[in-house]
């Protein structure tokens, strides 16, 4: 878990979160929420095979890579995550039918 803040100075947090399903691979996904927990935005289309490469990378993130992550999330928004609640940035049935047609959801 990473805390760093946007460029207009709000606080976030970035995670490392799991998403199960038929393809093991890229299960590893980014994750900003906001320090209230109003706000939850997953980044699906940033994905990772392993915990392990998912936390290392975002340990080794920079405060700049990552306002430009969060930037570029924020402005690709699509509709609430009813089982986040939050918002996705990758919308969900669009990911879960690719992973069952075996296609690669990123």
């Amino acid at each position: 878990m990473r805390e760093f803040r946007d460029a207009e100075g709000n606080p976030w947090t970035a995670d490392v979160v799991r998403r199960d399903g038929l393809d093991y691979q890229g299960r590893y996904s980014l994750v900003f929420r906001s320090p209230r927990e109003t706000e939850e935005l997953w980044v699906a289309d940033i994905r990772w095979n392993s915990e392990k490469t998912a936390r290392r990378t975002l340990e080794t993130m920079s405060d700049v890579e990552l306002r430009r992550r969060l930037r570029s999330g924020t402005g690709r928004r699509t509709a609430p995550d009813p089982e986040a609640g939050g918002t996705t940035l990758f919308p969900e049935d669009v990911f879960r039918d690719r992973l069952q047609d075996g296609r690669d959801a990123g």
